[in-house]
């Protein structure tokens, strides 16, 4: 005697996924599907973009459709863009952003919704804890132990913060940094140097599981996990952009920077240092790298190149941070956090054993 399935066994065995990704500064795409033998079906993609010539949704259905539920999402982008017609013409979205999509569904990629967001307020800490802090909290998400999680750094003396694989020699002038009493720091992320006096820049540092930017390119992740960021500015009145790869810039000059760092358990480190009322005079004595990137532009006058968040909204650097943390809470549900005492307990430890060390300053010659 033959046996058939119900459709509601059918659906009770393979239940239909749902996924939704919003490209930044583009159109919503949607996926709906389900597995069945550990393999995608019935796939379909919807959304607000625009594709020519109609068949092409056809065709990125049918591309996905069979594939392994766990094909990464490089292999999804590809496997749609084999399929498009050579006609196809994609606005709003892209193949990366439909392999996006189906990891969500498939729970291989999260977004901002899938996590209790915590926010942790400027705490006036060495420059040296902040770094560490942020290869401590940065480890603590990446083993479930914390909530994804926002701070914001404070500190007080004069600092030099550059990246894991800078030259010290080669970056900061030493005379420089004996004259103003700068305090020199590496940190784990890549990228240039940050000139930091207290009160004179806005630094956080976003603690997040590498599944939010699953599928993303790093390019495309900078401006995806900054997006929170840009409509706080905007509220604020001031219209940025990102530089590719991680300059932060307005019509006026460049603002800031961001750095990122992955850890093997899963955890990611994405922190950014913008502008607020820079001695770009001083900068340009304390940083070789600041007379090369001068030089290098075309621009005689660092003041030209970094442009202060003071001077283009008037406002008091606790009110700008204090506008970031409303955005962020608002659009992400996040809610207020402190440090624990093993956390600041563990990065006073990395502090003494790693990042105050002369070995690990001077590990790149």
């Amino acid at each position: 005697m033959s046996h058939t399935t119900s459709p509601d066994q059918d659906a009770a065995t393979n239940p239909r996924r749902h996924g939704e990704y919003k490209v930044p500064g583009g159109k919503l795409v949607v996926a709906d599907l389900s597995v069945a033998g550990g393999v995608l079906a019935d796939v379909s993609i919807s959304g607000d973009f625009f594709l020519e010539p109609d068949e092409a949704l056809l065709a990125i259905n049918r591309a996905l459709t069979g594939l392994p539920e766990t094909t990464p999402a490089a292999d999804l982008a590809a496997a749609v863009t084999a399929a498009l017609p050579a006609d196809a013409t994609l606005f709003g979205f892209s193949a990366d952003a439909v392999a996006v999509t189906v990891r969500r569904a498939l729970a291989k990629a999260t977004s901002w919704a899938d996590h209790h967001w915590n926010v942790i307020a400027p705490n006036v800490l060495p420059t040296e804890i902040n770094v560490a802090l942020d290869e401590v909290l940065t480890e603590e998400v990446g083993a479930g132990r914390r909530n994804p999680t926002l701070r914001f750094w404070d500190w007080q003396e004069p600092s030099v913060v550059i990246g894991s694989f800078q030259s010290v020699r080669n970056e900061v002038d030493p005379d420089g940094v004996a004259r103003h009493g700068i305090k020199v720091v590496r940190r784990i992320s890549g990228g240039g140097a940050m000139f930091m006096e207290a009160g004179n820049c806005i630094t956080y540092s976003l603690y997040l599981p590498q599944t939010l930017v699953d599928g993303l390119s790093f390019a495309d992740s900078y401006p995806f996990l900054d997006s929170w960021v840009m409509a706080a500015l905007e509220k604020i009145g001031v219209t940025a952009f990102y530089v590719p790869l991680n300059d932060i810039a307005t019509d006026q000059g460049k603002i800031g920077g961001a750095a990122q760092k992955r850890l093997a358990n899963g955890g990611m480190l994405h922190h950014v240092t913008m502008s607020y009322d820079i001695d770009a005079d001083k900068m340009v004595d304390v940083l070789r790298i600041g007379k090369e990137k001068l030089s290098d532009k075309g621009t005689r006058s660092a003041k030209k190149r970094v442009d202060p968040l003071r001077r283009q909204t008037g406002l008091a650097r606790t009110d700008i941070i204090g506008a970031m943390m409303d955005v962020f809470t608002g659009r992400y549900g996040a809610t207020h956090s402190e440090l624990t005492d093993a956390e600041l307990a563990a990065a006073r430890e990395r502090a003494a054993t790693k990042f105050g060390t002369e070995e690990w300053l001077h590990r790149v010659p």
